[in-house]
């Protein structure tokens, strides 16, 4: 099969530019190096040949073809990336919470993605089984594949349905908020809590001050990250895209950690300075933490990273529930409601 020897060879190739122990003992020979050279290159100009064939005869097998085929380089390249980090994590001593912001981010989605791509990897290794990767491709992209090999098109039309889903459990999450306020024996708490759902839930969007108000709610019982019921940790485990059919003690988990993540990224956004990201990186940035960014001007982007790294930088580690529940107070209406600033 063509693509599984095209895909032998890339990987022959990245060994031996990594300069791997057993690429250096078997290139010691300028003759074997040059017949090794040789069968790279004849296999480039076949698989060329073949991926002129199928642009020609089969366009729509070759767009799958293709983005398969740049969706398995870029993930190549960024299991090096990770690699590189974590290298320099454990030579220098560095710990995850010093990163700059674009490493730690690399880290934070290259995991995300690999778990989800290693049965496909591993499937298509076998000869011939490439081809059966083309039709789950074809058939189930989203449930079965990766960002990596999505279409420019699905990524647009995956990610606004994963913001729908997200955006189903605002009413749950507040409406949970609303019971859980019940428990709150300081009455002006238990105020703030109530005039903060009910101002969300009229199509406003609350200043930062008076989410931070309410703050001490998060940081223990009724509503901390390891203290919260676990109906609430069903209702906010999809903001994060994560699955709610877990136990409560691995929800809770799984919750904690992978916002205290988003809050380590914050802070690692700030030293960096918000703008010193690139148009895409700022959408991105915007969609992680809840807001549909695609929909958006980059202005509108850039206000509402700026208003949420402004209550984040608030924030200590104890206090991290509060900003999982951001992701509903401070997107559920913008841009279109009133009082934002």
């Amino acid at each position: 099969c063509i693509l599984n020897l095209s895909t032998i060879c890339h990987f022959v190739l990245v060994a031996y530019n990594l300069k791997f122990p057993l690429c250096r003992h078997y290139s010691s020979s300028k003759v074997r190096r040059g017949i090794g050279q040789y069968v790279v290159s004849k296999v480039q100009s076949v698989n060329a040949k073949y991926e002129e064939f199928l642009k020609r005869r089969f366009p729509r097998f070759y767009q799958l073809y293709h983005t398969f085929m740049e969706g398995f380089k870029l993930l190549l390249q960024d299991a090096k990336d990770v690699q590189r980090i974590k290298t320099k994590m454990f030579s220098d001593g560095v710990q995850l919470k010093d990163l700059p912001y674009r490493e730690l981010e690399k880290l934070r989605q290259f995991r995300r993605d690999i778990m989800k791509a290693i049965p496909l990897v591993a499937i298509s290794i076998p000869p011939f089984a490439n081809y059966l990767v083309f039709v789950l491709m074809y058939f189930f992209p989203r449930q079965l594949l990766v960002p990596y090999f999505w279409t420019p098109k699905q990524q647009v039309e995956f990610r606004a349905l994963y913001h729908s889903n997200r955006v189903r459990q605002h009413r749950p999450v507040l409406k949970g908020l609303e019971n859980t306020s019940q428990q709150v024996k300081d009455g002006q708490l238990q105020s703030g809590l109530k005039d903060l759902c009910a101002k969300v839930q009229r199509g406003a969007n609350p200043k930062v001050s008076e989410i931070l108000a309410v703050r001490t709610l998060f940081s223990g019982p009724p509503l901390g990250i390891n203290r919260m019921s676990v109906d609430q940790m069903r209702h906010v485990s999809p903001l994060l895209f994560l699955t709610p059919r877990l136990p409560g003690f691995l929800m809770g988990r799984r919750l904690n950690s992978h916002t205290m993540e988003l809050l380590l990224l914050d802070r690692a956004l700030s030293r960096m300075g918000p703008h010193q990201l690139s148009d895409s990186e700022l959408r991105q940035a915007c969609y992680v933490r809840g807001l549909h960014s695609n929909s958006l001007g980059i202005n509108q982007c850039r206000e509402w990273l700026s208003q949420w790294l402004q209550l984040s930088s608030s924030l200590k580690d104890s206090e991290v529930s509060l900003l999982l529940h951001c992701i509903v107070f401070l997107s559920a209406n913008y841009p279109n409601g009133a009082s934002r600033h």
